[in-house]
């Protein structure tokens, strides 16, 4: 297990964004994007947090195929839909203009959708749909991604990790809140895994030749290189359903990139066709639901109260202690950490040592005196 630091939330939340900001974002979208990443730390979600700020942003903004300065342009706009064009900046900045925008839509006619195409990594989904559940609505996302999944009966990755989310109001001290990609595993896990060299479950990955893979390192560098493809959701073949998983990821990958005109699959390789870096141009929909235009938001809290209620509350396995309902895990891992910090391990500890030696940032770390 690597050793890990308890690192307060302000002081990361004002380094991230100094760092941002010496990295040419604007303050105000420097600020989005740094409460993306600890939200997904705060939930307990470490392969979307602070491990990911460096290499999927600071490196892409370094390398030039990711624009600091979120042109966003809304290209198409009625009453309830809308599509917009982030020209290839903070894929954070253009999902929060966009699910702003939708939730005053729903406000006004009940329901709104939105489409996104030419963006980047947006950090964790439930970050988006939980936009809506925190205005008492119903939030639903989805992205596609760099081909990584491979079909079912296939070995070639062609679909993105996906994630379908859903954020539910209840009238609980959390909201339901599902929010997974339609792999076994998404990327991030696997580079989480890579970073404390641990293997990968095998059935997980599949490699060219149909063997299941494990070394976390060796998964990385041949999933660029097309000679690995991550497993669907149910695994691989059809015995235990990954066909079902293969579906969700394609259902995901249309609605991202059809109804916006937005790349899809092998489009977002982020490379060309001589091999070098390019922008990745993901494809980004988002849908928000009024309760209120229904049987009103008050009803809608308490059923899906009583139902999360009422699976908790069912016959437990043997030695199971407790059944969970989604975004009840997060809420968990939220109350335990927001007074200790966040935990970062030694490899990010040394990027965040890196990032602040190179911008020339006056911060001081608590894992800098152990």
């Amino acid at each position: 297990m690597e050793k890990k630091t308890y690192v307060p939330w302000d002081l990361l939340q004002h380094f991230m964004t100094d760092a941002f900001i010496h990295a040419g974002v604007p303050e105000d979208d420097a600020k989005i994007c740094t409460d993306v990443l600890l939200e997904s730390d705060r939930r307990g979600i470490e392969s979307h947090g602070c491990n990911r700020f460096k290499p999927i942003y600071l490196d892409r903004i370094e390398a030039g195929i990711q624009n600091p300065v979120t042109n966003y342009e809304v290209v198409k706009d009625t009453p309830t839909t809308l599509v917009a064009d982030a020209h290839n900046g903070m894929g954070m900045v253009a999902s929060y203009k966009c699910m702003t925008s939708l939730i005053e839509k729903a406000k006004n006619y009940g329901m709104a959708m939105g489409a996104i195409r030419n963006s980047t990594h947006y950090g964790i989904a439930g970050y988006w749909a939980s936009m809506a559940s925190s205005k008492g609505m119903i939030g639903i996302c989805g992205t596609n991604a760099r081909p990584s999944i491979a079909p079912t009966f296939g070995v070639e990755n062609m679909l993105g990790t996906n994630p379908l989310t859903f954020a539910i109001p209840t009238d609980e001290d959390f909201d339901f809140i599902l929010d997974c990609a339609t792999s076994i595993y998404q990327r991030g896990k696997i580079e989480v895994y890579a970073r404390i060299d641990k293997d990968v479950p095998a059935g997980v990955v599949i490699g060219a030749n149909g063997e299941s893979k494990t070394n976390a390192k060796e998964i990385l560098e041949d999933l660029v290189k097309g000679e690995a493809a991550l497993a669907p959701l149910g695994g691989i073949g059809e015995d235990l359903a990954g066909y079902k998983g293969y579906g969700y990821a394609t259902v995901v990958e249309m609605l991202s990139s059809a109804l916006s005109a937005a790349n899809f699959m092998k489009a977002l390789s982020g490379k060309d066709e001589q091999g070098n870096k390019k922008p990745i141009e993901l494809g980004h929909f988002f849908i928000v639901i009024n309760p209120e235009f229904f049987m009103g938001e008050e009803t809608l809290r308490k059923t899906t109260g009583e139902i999360c209620r009422q699976l908790r509350a069912s016959k437990k396995a043997p030695g199971a202690t407790r059944i969970y309902t989604a975004g009840e895990k997060e809420y968990l891992a939220y109350m335990e950490r927001k007074d200790k910090g966040v935990p970062l391990g030694i490899s990010v500890q040394k990027e965040f040592l890196d990032i602040r030696d190179r911008y020339h940032l006056d911060y001081h770390f608590p894992f800098e005196d152990e």
